[in-house]
């Protein structure tokens, strides 16, 4: 496309997202005749199959720019390719989707669709927006952190690639082989944001470093322990012969390959990225600075902002929100103190919280086992329960499961990480326990709902396992719809009767302000000019999170701005969402339709959500009306 159709598109995705279609207007699109009465419905439903076959090819299409998120989604084409993730690789991409949408304008009028085509045409469009937009500012992202490719590579290859024969095994090492051309296009990058003079703060430096050294530590890298890719990677040959799928020669002649591909292609491409990082370091300052620091930082903040919670929020906005929900939760902080028996003020009530070894697991193997168990039992019982709040529910397995060591970082986060379609890959809830000082165990209640049921876990099993939707709004997601679903899920499972102890809802409300503390916090250190030590003290002093875990938050919200705030915009919306249907709906709101309705479609931006239900109230309405006349 032109630029300037390139601008006149932005702006009408813009304008579908925040006012919906203009009314009496068509959409883009040809053949504008009217749909005959006569077989309208019939017409209409084959028009929007044959829109949801051409989205499906499209999709596929897309895929193919991804051996790995295929891997991921359980698809074995092209699992012996790893992604292009160089610039080249990114200008195909965007140019593909430019010409898919187009094709989409000129073959198709939304007009004929019914309210999911429309959806689907909508979502369509959002996601050229969403990658047009971020095209200006490709070199702001930090590549090597806490989550770079360093870690992703070996987590995708333990993770994700299945071996059930030798060809999937020589997929794997043909991957490894792929690895150093993988790395080094990222290293390019990063080369390249340098060069502009965007850097990453100085602790990613370090983590990178430390995550490298711990990926490649252990046979066949050094002599002490087994690396974790040298140990998956004879589990799954030892399998394949346990399986009687190949001869004990063929087992020799596959670690031999693979220990070669390591040595030769893997531990040099990391030690080229360490390099890097080691004399690059130099030039980043020992005093991280937020984006507003970075060439064109302020435009970079407030596009993540708009691409995080898809609303258009501006920093002041989204930090004057987050001080007025830290006062009224800190208000009903105090009530649970008062619950307790505490009499000392809500600071110290905080320090006697994130202190006392009573609200901790052991740091041991038992304690780190005894925590899982206890995952697992909120879990159990939460499921129990879900059939009378919802009428979705979802068919695929959840796990609980320990961070990988090499991954694993002290106070970081827990998150989740879906499953398969098919339900041979379970969704996992990761939690990092190599601290359990860091994980209060009044803590874990919340945070089971908000990564498992009725959290990520349902959302996206549900999404998953959609029918009647193409394919690509089975995979796609909103921050600010994800994350401020498992947030509102926290807040859900106290509407169902759970956090009966009044510390593991004081834990909620610990989680809760967390992320309102995120509000202000992240637009502190990225609008407002913030130190580390300056956000860090704001969070110490409004929150009982372990030290240890308000650093490590701290320095994830310096590496990722905007995503923190999409927790805490995503759930008032949809709690404000829920407040009009019970208004509207009265005694005849139902959680289990309000909750389909929201989940029922998958994954969406927060104003086209906001659409979709306020089309179910006006539908609702009517229904009443006409229910009254008659």
């Amino acid at each position: 496309m032109e630029n300037g159709s390139m601008k006149r598109l932005a702006w009408l995705v813009v304008s579908v997202l925040m006012f919906g279609w203009p009314t009496g207007q068509c959409a883009p699109g040809h053949g504008r005749t009217a749909t005959p009465v006569a077989g309208a419905q019939v017409a209409s439903v084959a028009y929007g199959l044959q829109f949801n076959r051409w989205l499906d090819e499209q999709f596929s299409a897309y895929l193919d720019f991804s051996p790995m998120t295929k891997t991921r989604l359980g698809d074995k084409s092209d699992y012996d390719l790893l992604d292009d993730v160089s610039p080249q690789g990114q200008d195909r991409q965007l140019a593909w989707r430019q010409r898919s949408v187009s094709t989409m304008i000129a073959d198709f009028d939304r007009d004929r669709l019914d309210a999911e085509g429309k959806l689907s045409w909508d979502l369509w469009l959002y996601l050229l927006s969403r990658e047009q937009a971020g095209q200006q500012f490709r070199h702001h992202n930090y590549i090597f952190g806490r989550r770079g490719p360093h870690t992703s590579l070996p987590n995708n290859l333990i993770n994700y690639h299945k071996v059930d024969d030798v060809a999937d095994m020589l997929a794997y090492i043909a991957r490894l082989r792929a690895s150093g051309v993988y790395l080094d296009a990222y290293l390019l990058r990063a080369r390249e944001s340098a060069a502009r003079g965007i850097r990453a703060p100085y602790f990613d430096y370090e983590i990178a470093i430390s995550q490298i050294h711990r990926v490649t530590t252990g046979e066949p890298f050094s002599d002490v322990g087994t690396s974790a890719l040298w140990a998956d990677i004879t589990k799954k040959i030892a399998a394949l012969g346990t399986a009687e799928k190949i001869s004990a020669a063929q087992k020799d002649e596959l670690n031999h390959a693979a220990r070669a591909a390591l040595l030769e292609t893997v531990q040099p491409a990391y030690q080229r990225i360490v390099a890097w990082l080691e004399a690059d370091s130099i030039n980043v300052p020992r005093q991280a600075s937020g984006v507003w620091a970075l060439p064109d930082g302020g435009e970079f903040y407030q596009h993540s902002l708009l691409s995080r919670t898809t609303l258009p929020l501006t920093a002041q906005e989204i930090h004057k929100i987050g001080l007025a929900e830290v006062e009224r939760i800190q208000k009903e902080m105090r009530e649970i103190k008062q619950k307790v028996g505490f009499s000392g003020t809500l600071a110290e009530f905080f320090t006697y919280s994130r202190e006392s070894p009573g609200f901790y697991f052991p740091n041991t193997d038992a304690g780190r086992a005894g925590y899982l168990d206890l995952a697992n039992a909120y879990l159990t019982a939460m499921n129990a329960k879900l059939p009378e709040y919802f009428g979705i529910l979802p068919e695929a397995p959840l796990q609980v499961r320990r961070v990988e060591a090499f991954r694993e970082q002290a106070g970081a986060a827990a998150h989740y990480m879906r499953g398969t379609i098919d339900g041979a890959r379970p969704g996992v809830f990761y939690v990092h326990l190599s601290d359990m000082s860091a994980a209060s165990n009044y803590r874990l209640e919340d945070l089971a709902y908000h990564e498992g049921l009725p959290g990520h876990h349902m959302q996206i099993s549900i999404q998953q396992e959609l029918t009647g939707v193409p394919r690509f709004r089975t995979h796609h997601g909103y921050t600010a719809y994800s994350e401020g679903w498992g947030l509102y899920a926290e807040l859900l499972a106290k509407d169902m009767g759970f956090y009966t102890e009044p510390m593991n809802d004081f834990g909620r409300l610990s989680g809760e302000i967390w992320r309102a503390i995120r509000l202000v916090v992240d637009t502190g250190i990225h609008a407002m000019k913030w130190t580390e030590a300056e956000a860090v003290r704001y969070a110490m002093n409004n929150s009982a999170r372990p030290a240890t875990s308000v650093r490590s938050e701290i320095r994830r919200y310096f590496n990722s701005p905007g995503q923190a705030t999409a927790y805490k915009i995503g759930m008032l919306k949809i709690l404000e969402l829920r407040e009009k249907a019970q208004k509207v709906l009265g005694d005849q709101f139902s959680f289990r339709e309000f909750h389909d309705v929201v989940l029922g479609s998958g994954a969406l931006p927060l104003p086209l959500l906001e659409a979709k239900v306020g089309n179910w109230l006006d539908t609702a309405a009517k229904e009443r009306i006409n229910e009254a006349q008659e």
